[in-house]
């Protein structure tokens, strides 16, 4: 009865319209009005609009899955199981997310501390569980997450070079202290 193009459009855009139904209870509240009801209401708005905000970087941060392997985010672990490659790597013990452009696709370059590096294509099965994982580290900057991966790289990359662009996203310093480049 409904087209599947509409429904998968409806399954993705679903968060940020069940943020958009928060804010439009909060806002029916506050025109009732009351000492009890507005202050209410602006909290459940203002909810709203930072579940909305957030959604929308969610939403971009999505890509269209062209890549094989699957991306796993359990427990504080990553991981990746592709067909050539994969691995996990703890998220606590993560010092530098990095974004690569290698031979023409698109990579997250993830470190940990003992210098383990896993390699996960942006655009591999549940890639966009990643948002989650990257928002939690210390000092992560979501809003330069989603524009590090809007940015689309240059053509005519070489297949020579091992990362013919590569952008540091986060990085833990050695004292403790985060740095973003």
């Amino acid at each position: 009865m409904i087209r599947p193009e509409f429904l998968a459009l409806l399954r993705r855009f679903s968060e940020v319209i069940w943020a958009t139904a928060v804010l439009g209870f909060g806002l029916w509240l506050i025109l009732l009005g009351g000492y009890l009801l507005t202050p209410v209401g602006t909290a459940i708005g203002a909810f709203g609009v930072a579940w909305g905000i957030l959604a929308l970087r969610r939403l971009r941060f999505i890509q269209t899955v062209d890549a094989p392997g699957v991306v796993e985010v359990d427990e504080g672990q990553i991981g990746y199981l592709g067909p050539q490659s994969g691995g996990y790597v703890s998220i606590p013990e993560l010092v530098e997310l990095r974004l690569l452009s290698l031979r023409g696709r698109r990579v997250w370059r993830l470190k940990q501390a003992d210098g383990q590096a896993l390699l996960i294509p942006v655009d591999a099965t549940g890639a966009d569980r990643l948002f989650d994982a990257f928002a939690s580290l210390p000092g992560m900057n979501t809003l330069a997450l989603v524009a590090a991966l809007d940015a689309k790289p240059s053509t005519g990359a070489s297949h020579l070079a091992l990362a013919a662009e590569t952008t540091t996203i986060w990085h833990r310093t050695a004292q403790g202290a985060l740095a973003r480049e």
